[in-house]
Formats: C-alpha cells, sequence, structure tokens
C-alpha cells in the first residue's frame, strides 16, 4: 500500500488498541517560542517565511544542548498581520514545577534567551498546547486543529498549537505545561474537558499518556495504579524507588496508605507504522503489569 493510499496511522493504532500509558515524550524543561505562519516539516529548520532556517538551527542547538526540549507555538485561527515573538520556558520537575513567560521584539532575540526563564516573569496560568503539526504528520492537522479548536473556544488564553510533540498515531497529541501532562487521542474525548479536570488539579488516566519528566516506566505505573485505586489527582501517586531486573521492573510509588509496588514486563510490539510518512515498520515498547499492590517495603 502507497504512502498516498494507506490508512492514517492515528487510524490504525485505533484499531489496533495501542496502549497509550507510558508513551509521553521526554522532557524536564521545555522551550516554547512562538513562529506565525505555515511550519515546514522542521518548524525551526523549514520553515523560511517564520524564521531564517540558520537562525533556527542555531536555537535548536543551543536549547538542545541544555538539555531542553523547544516547541514552536502560535495561535489558533487567523494568523496576524504582525508578527509577535513571545516565549514560555518550563520546568516540569515533580514538586518543583514553573512556569515563565514574556516576549521579545525580533526573533534574533531568541537566541540570547536565559533558559532558566529569569528574562520574563513567573505565570499560574497554564500552557495548553495541541500538536497540530500538518507537514510533519497529516494525522496532527487533522485530529490536532479539530482538538485545538475545541479548546481555543472555551480557554483560549491558555491554549496554543504547537509543533512536533511525538506519538504522532495517538494524535491529537496535547501537552498542559508546567505540570508537563501528555495526553493523546484528544479528539476523541471532551478535549476541553481535560482542561477543566487540570484546572481542578485532576486527570483522566484513560487519555494521559505519561508525565514528560517521569521515567517511561513509572509512567505506565502510575497508570495501573491509578486504574486500580481510582485516584485522579495530578499531585499523587509520586515515585519512591525504581529497579530493574532482567525480567521485570520494581516501581514503588508514594499511595495514600503506603507504598504501591507495581512490576511490569518490559515487551516489544509488532511492527508497526508510527507516523503517516513512515517507510519501515518498528517495534515500540510496551508495558504490561505483572503484579501491583500495597507493600510495608519502603526503599533503601
Amino acid at each position: 500500500m502507497t504512502a498516498a493510499k494507506r490508512i492514517p496511522c492515528s487510524d490504525q493504532s485505533l484499531a489496533r488498541d495501542d496502549p497509550m500509558y507510558g508513551t509521553a515524550s521526554a522532557g524536564s524543561s521545555w522551550l516554547l517560542l512562538e513562529l506565525n505562519g505555515a511550519w515546514g516539516p522542521s518548524a525551526f529548520l523549514q520553515s523560511p517565511n517564520c524564521i531564517d532556517p540558520q537562525l533556527g538551527r542555531a536555537i535548536v542547538r543551543r536549547v538542545e544542548k541544555a538539555g531542553m526540549r523547544i516547541t514552536a507555538i502560535r495561535k489558533h485561527g487567523r494568523r496576524p498581520d504582525t508578527p509577535r515573538w513571545r516565549w514560555y520556558v518550563a520546568h516540569c520537575g515533580v514538586g518543583d514545577e514553573a512556569l515563565h513567560h514574556g516576549e521579545v521584539d525580533d526573533p534574533r532575540d531568541f537566541l540570547e534567551l536565559a533558559l532558566d526563564g529569569s528574562d520574563g516573569s513567573v505565570t499560574t496560568d497554564p500552557v495548553i498546547a495541541i500538536c497540530s503539526h500538518g507537514k510533519h504528520d497529516q494525522c496532527c492537522a487533522v485530529r490536532g486543529r479539530s482538538a485545538c479548536r475545541a479548546i481555543a473556544a472555551e480557554y483560549p488564553e491558555f491554549t496554543w498549537e504547537c509543533s512536533h510533540l511525538g506519538g504522532d498515531r495517538f494524535a491529537a497529541t496535547m501537552l498542559i505545561l508546567p505540570e508537563g501532562l501528555c495526553y493523546g487521542r484528544v479528539d476523541s474525548a471532551d478535549a476541553a474537558g481535560l482542561v477543566r479536570l487540570y484546572l481542578e488539579g485532576r486527570l483522566d488516566n484513560r487519555f494521559l499518556r505519561g508525565r514528560t519528566s517521569l521515567p517511561h516506566a513509572v509512567q505506565a505505573a502510575q497508570y495501573f495504579a491509578r486504574e486500580r485505586y481510582g485516584d485522579d489527582r495530578i499531585d499523587a501517586l509520586h515515585p519512591l524507588h525504581v529497579e530493574r531486573g532482567e525480567h521485570r521492573i520494581q516501581v514503588l510509588l508514594d499511595g495514600e496508605a503506603g507504598p504501591i509496588e507495581v512490576i511490569l514486563h518490559e515487551e516489544l510490539s509488532e511492527p508497526l507504522l508510527s507516523q503517516c510518512h513512515a517507510k519501515v515498520a518498528g517495534q515500540v515498547r510496551v508495558f504490561t503489569l505483572g503484579s501491583l499492590g500495597e507493600t510495608a517495603h519502603q526503599p533503601g
């Protein structure tokens, strides 16, 4: 089947019922930069109408060298006649979340931003970023823009379109900062309702891929613990200890009544196409549950 006639990757993923837990994009700190206009396959390197590619490359190199994730953002709807150059720096560590924001006069100033966010001011408003990067993957264009439209209708001040977040097969994908909550299949949910839950300090385990600052095994362990105990608080089930064995991963989570031990097994899926433009099928990591229960064991 040619790429032009292939079933979209997100439709294939839905048909397979691919598990989303434990798949959040990795990132303890994020830099979001406003780039208005049409994005190429790479927002910073191939969008000459938005930013000079050489400048974009220099910015990306600087940010990635600092161990941060970078993504482009733009407001949903009609593009402004006069571009603005707003930015956000998010730190997503559990218990150490912070979101800074500001604005520069010229995109060249992005190259000089203090990556700790100190050039701007702290904001208590969240950033809701939905991937709508159509030149990267068609599913993000179709599903992402639909989800973004629904959320922006209720929360326009928080809502942004963003460039590639990873996990195209789970489109529409969404990132909530500063906590770094990564959601998938948002267009299949009450998209604005996910934001409403967030503002109440809660989450929807069915659509949560995980928290970007946590290891994938911890993301998966939290999913299984939430499924068992029904705890939907964002500020809950923090990791206490992770230990990898030859065929198992032990994760201890901080439960209300004491530590919760989750034993996971790590497997590989059948070969699949994880993006619409992928040409070679590959296996992806999947976590399965071995056992789960409260334990008196405390990490040493």
